[in-house]
Order: C-alpha cells, then structure tokens, then sequence
C-alpha cells in the first residue's frame, strides 16, 4: 500500500504505517502452519484461530484509507485504463510473479525438501492459481488479487453513484453475505470486500473517525481482547461470518487507535516492519518454507520443538524478505520498483 506524498499529514502516514506494520507480523504469524500441524502442540492453532478473525479485516481496512487518501477511489472514468494498468503493475505482476516462483520452487524442491501444499501436476498448480483457488499453491498472496478487483470495482460503483460511499458499503455488505464460489478469489473478494469498504468511509471523514478513535479506543481494545480469549478457548466450532464480522470491526478502531500514539512499545519497529510490509507480504511464506524444510532435517517439530520452529520461522518470514530487499533488490531499480 502506497500513500500519496501530498495525500495526508506525515504523522499519518507513519500511523497507517504502523498499523501495517502490526498487521504483517499478524499476517507471518498465521503463515507459521500450512496444512498438517505439528503433534502435541495445542496453543499455536487456538492463537491462529483468533488472528485470523482480524488480521485480514484490519489490512483490508488499511488498503481502503489508502485508497482515499491516494485518491484512486475518486478516479473518473476516463482515467479508468490508466487505473486498471498502474494497478496491474503493482499489484498483478507481483502476484503472478511470486505466485509461480512458488509454484516452480515446490516443484524443484520436494524431491529433497518437505514441501506443504505440492499439487500433483504443475499444470495443475499453475491453473490453480487463479481458477481452482481454493486449492490456489500460493493462496498466501490472495490478497494481492483481491485488492487488483477491490481498486477497479469501488472507482466505478462510486461513479455510477454519484461518490456515495454508502452505496459502497452497502455492496460490500450483500457480498460478504453472499456464499461466492472460490474462482478467482471471489470467496475471498467477498468475505473482505466489505472491511475495504469501511476503510474507506472511515477515509472519507477522517476527522470524525480519529476523534472517535482516540476517544474509544481503549475500552474498545479491551472488549477486542475478551473477545480474542474467548475464541482462543471456545470458538473452535463458532460460525465462521458472524464472528469475522464482529471482530474484523471491532478490530479496526481498536487496533488504530493502538498504533495512533508513537508512544506504544516498538513504535519504531512497527513503522520500519509497515515501511517493508509488502516484501514481507511477497515473501514470507518462502522464507517459512525454507526455515521449516532445513529445521526438519534436524529434528521434528512436535511437541516442545515446535517452539524454536515457530520462533525461527517467524523471524524467517519477517526478516529474510528485508534481507532480501536490502541484498538484492534495491540493487535492481525493476525489482526495487515492483517490491517496495
């Protein structure tokens, strides 16, 4: 996500920032376990249950301020094609791109290495890529796709509204109601469309919002919490889109107004982490990958293991991208372009 240098104050920019920032460590953190979980460990998968009933509400949230604030929500139709190609650029490119290295990578590598999710075909794992995606080998990056449709839809359903956002919402609601098939990420589209939505209303009273925001925020957090623990302990066989409702949203000024004050611990860390979100986004589940293949020929990562696992990992995925970035392609104005 990329915010206009003219778009906001620079105070803000730093605070969605750090929202983005918290919100990839989340998003890393919920890569850890792919598929079969490890034996004997029963606190990973009750702490993924909760972050997944907010992190990606939260990033979607995100992107839709963002896209207020850069002013690509209000583009005109006869900027449409331009939108639709600088939106390709930076977010289908990237996609397709991580999504094949991915794709190629377990293909080469499961002859030696333990890989999760390897289709049985490569022709079959490139097709998923975008037609079967709910069996997607890169479903990681579905985000990338989404937010491709979100950019282009929302410009021409304003338009056709004459820019009332609550038309915006309202779509965004119909479909997060609506059991879309799992083609094209439409699931998804859906199941997220509507906290963009909300990102974007916020956006669009900035003012009222972040009053609201630093005024409730706290108590707010703290009912987030309770409600988090609870999941932890007894959601395990809760529906699954009433309480992605309710948490998503009671996420978005909770967790904002968090990062709001430069105060918080790791204030700093998170802004460096948002600054590098979307490498990390790209690349943190091949570091995983990487980390967990090479830690398993040293020993299993059942039981107690799996806390050095996860650590190593989770370090893997946030840092190997930066590495990487840093190393590599800030050195290549092409990749430095397409990763920052």
């Amino acid at each position: 996500m990329v915010v206009s240098s003219g778009a906001c104050s620079t105070a803000r920019r730093q605070d969605i920032d750090r929202a983005k920032g918290l919100a990839i460590v989340l998003v890393v953190f919920g890569h850890l376990v792919a598929r079969a979980d490890p034996l004997g460990v029963h606190w990973y998968e009750p702490l993924r249950r909760a972050v997944y009933t907010f992190h990606m509400p939260f990033f979607l949230y995100l992107s839709g301020i963002v896209a207020v604030f850069s002013g690509a929500l209000y583009t005109r139709p006869e900027n449409w094609t331009a939108l639709c190609n600088a939106r390709a650029r930076r977010l289908l490119i990237p996609f397709f791109a991580i999504g094949s290295l991915i794709v190629f990578g377990k293909f080469l590598t499961q002859q030696f290495l333990y890989v999760d999710n390897h289709a049985a075909s490569l022709g079959a794992a490139l097709a998923n890529l975008v037609w079967h995606t709910a069996d997607s080998p890169a479903g990681c990056i579905w985000y990338l796709f989404v937010l491709f449709l979100l950019t282009l839809l929302a410009p021409v359903l304003l338009w056709a509204n004459f820019g009332g956002l609550y038309y915006l919402l309202i779509a965004g609601f119909i479909l997060y109601c609506l059991p879309l098939p799992a083609y094209l990420y439409l699931d998804q589209f859906g199941k997220y469309g509507i906290f963009f939505c909300i990102g974007a209303f916020a956006a669009s009273r900035d003012e009222r919002w972040t009053a609201f925001v630093d005024r409730r925020w706290r108590p707010l957090l703290l009912l987030f919490l309770c409600l988090l623990a609870l999941i932890a302990g007894f959601g395990k066989n809760w529906p699954v889109r009433p309480e992605l409702f309710l948490v998503g949203i009671l996420s978005l000024p909770a967790l904002h107004g968090l990062v709001r004050h430069s105060s918080i611990p790791s204030a700093a860390m998170l802004l460096w982490l948002g600054e590098n979100s979307f490498v990390i986004y790209l690349f943190n589940t091949i570091f995983i990958g990487i980390a967990k293949a090479l830690l398993l020929r040293i020993t299993d990562w059942n039981g107690s293991h799996f806390l050095i696992f996860a650590l190593v990992m989770l370090l893997s995925g946030i840092f190997g991208p930066i590495l990487l970035r840093q190393m590599l392609f800030k050195r290549v104005e092409i990749l430095d372009r397409y990763t920052r």
